[in-house]
């Protein structure tokens, strides 16, 4: 069963991950070795979670790589199935 309106990932890393070790972006983003403007799009949810980042999450946090691309999956298609009654698709079968 799907979860009702998964949270984006970045918001998951915002608040279990940033604001109870008291971390800036600036910082995070230096330790993730990514640029600041890369990390604040993941966080504000306008950029996804890559496979490589998600490597880099899991190094600097002690999680799964797969922990967060699943994350990222869930979101991902429950937003794109929102969109399912609009998608013009014809049922195939044999």
């Amino acid at each position: 069963m799907r979860m009702h309106n998964p949270p984006h990932p970045g918001e998951v890393i915002k608040s279990l991950c940033l604001e109870p070790l008291k971390v800036t972006v600036t910082d995070a983003a230096k330790a993730l070795g990514v640029s600041r403007k890369t990390l604040s799009a993941i966080l504000n949810g306008r950029a996804g979670i890559s496979p490589e980042m998600a490597v880099r999450l899991s190094i600097a946090f002690g999680t799964s790589a797969e922990s967060w691309l699943n994350q990222q999956l869930q979101y991902d298609l429950w937003h794109a199935e929102q969109g399912r009654k609009q998608l013009r698709v014809m049922k195939l079968a044999a």
